[in-house]
């Protein structure tokens, strides 16, 4: 039964929805912030670890290598990066609130 409930928060109260507006520099459009992690790299050397990018504008991101996620995120002609992601931190807190 818990496995049951821990899935259903993953999946409905951990996720979060972000709107990134790219910033122009020149000609360009960069994010603000370095991607890290993708399918071929080590989960223990990303900081970024807790958070798992879901999809990006609608495209599933769960299965894809780092250049593809970077592709992904920094296409020149999206001014807007619109993010599902779930929040490792989120579950945890909610989790412990439960064993209270």
């Amino acid at each position: 039964i818990m496995i049951t409930i821990l899935s259903y928060f993953i999946f409905f109260s951990f996720q979060q929805r972000i709107e990134i507006h790219k910033l122009r520099q020149g000609d360009n459009l960069i994010l603000g912030f370095s991607i890290g992690g993708g399918i071929d790299q080590d989960p223990t050397q990303n900081p970024f670890s807790e958070d798992k990018t879901d999809k990006v504008n609608g495209w599933d991101m769960t299965m894809v290598t780092h250049d593809q996620a970077r592709k992904r995120l920094t296409k020149r002609n999206e001014e807007v990066v619109r993010l599902l992601v779930t929040r490792q931190s989120l579950q945890k807190a909610v989790q412990q609130s439960m064993m209270s």
